[in-house]
């Protein structure tokens, strides 16, 4: 539901190389016709690391994110979760009717990972319903926390209970486009060659040496706003209104950016540095000025850096930016632009997403 006709392993797999990607979580992965679907290409000649993935929603609307080696272990969380869901086999992010604590331990007794997903987005996220890590999993083991769209590692490092537990800038897509699979992205170091399980092993020990994604205020939380007509409010003036638009009536719904504070406890822990990227296509679609990625135009000035480079993530991060503007002069200077950080962000809130501009 709620995704593009194209998704497809295949499909998939292509743009991951393209992006410059070398893991990717299938998601979905309860749903056993998912799985069948996934099962030719585990092994794959691109060689890219397939991750059985999965999210499921809990009896408080909480959502957990699973990470597992095999899709035998989601075929055994499937069985111990049935009993509990009337979706586990019709819905790629079923519903279950049990507690974060009691999904954590399933997951935990097929040896899978969980951890909150998106964890501050104001809908369907673990502090959209709890102030606290034990108030939704008590004493149960969280093995990471996934940032979610309109959150960076800042967000999390002032919060007491996530003190050593690795965070993961991951993103779900909805379609199979170079702007939409990667939007976030893990450098993990690897302690042996590439496998499902050494991944694992490497989050399980925090070997996380960067995170990577939007600047949070491009997220569509990130502020606290009203969810009809978006205007933003602070904190305080939402609280004065009730938490209620004075415009429209509507509600006010509380930002990833204000909740992170609330949340938040003295002096921020060390964590590996957060890389703020955009992709390579809305970068393109900026300096253009065109209406999307998608366009003629778009997509010929982003495959000739693809055949010219290799991959977008280099692009963004490593070509030399004299390399970049032989090929693109608008594109170079946007990107040595991201690079020294020379970027105005208008932070979105209420579901709208925020922008960007580059300054010259």
């Amino acid at each position: 539901m709620a995704v593009s006709g194209a998704m497809h392993p295949k499909n998939l797999l292509s743009v991951s190389v393209t992006k410059g990607l070398h893991v990717l979580g299938t998601g979905d992965a309860l749903h056993p016709a998912w799985q069948k679907e996934w099962e030719p290409f585990l092994s794959n000649e691109a060689g890219i690391c397939v991750v059985p993935t999965g999210e499921v929603e809990d009896e408080h609307r909480v959502h957990h994110l699973i990470l597992a080696e095999d899709f035998g272990q989601f075929t055994q969380l499937r069985e111990l979760l049935k009993s509990h869901s009337k979706s586990i086999s019709t819905n790629g992010r079923p519903h279950v009717y049990l507690s974060g604590e009691e999904i954590a331990k399933r997951a935990h007794e097929v040896g899978a990972l969980v951890g909150p997903a998106h964890a501050f987005t104001p809908w369907t996220a673990l502090f959209a319903y709890h102030d606290s890590v034990a108030s939704c999993y008590n004493s149960e083991k969280i093995d990471f926390v996934e940032l979610g769209l309109s959150a960076d590692t800042s967000y999390g490092a002032g919060i007491p209970d996530f003190a050593g537990v690795p965070f993961l800038s991951n993103s779900d897509a909805h379609s199979p486009q170079p702007e939409k699979i990667g939007r976030e992205f893990n450098r993990i170091r690897l302690n042996g060659p590439l496998s499902v399980r050494c991944v694992l092993d490497s989050i399980r020990a925090n070997a996380i040496e960067a995170n990577a994604g939007f600047f949070p205020e491009e997220g569509k939380y990130n502020r606290t706003a009203c969810i009809r007509c978006f205007t933003q409010y602070s904190r305080e003036e939402a609280q004065q209104h009730n938490w209620r638009c004075p415009a429209d009536g509507a509600l006010i719904k509380k930002g990833v950016y204000d909740r992170a504070g609330e949340l938040s406890r003295g002096t921020p822990g060390s964590r590996p540095p957060y890389l703020h990227l955009v992709p390579l296509g809305q970068i393109i679609q900026t300096v253009e000025g065109v209406s999307s990625p998608g366009t003629k135009k778009c997509r010929a000035i982003y495959d000739a850096f693809i055949v010219t480079f290799g991959n977008e993530i280099d692009i963004l991060v490593t070509v030399p930016v004299s390399e970049i503007r032989a090929v693109h002069p608008k594109v170079a200077s946007a990107i040595e632009a991201l690079r020294e950080n020379r970027v105005t962000l208008h932070p979105g809130g209420g579901g709208k997403y925020g922008t960007f501009s580059l300054i010259p």
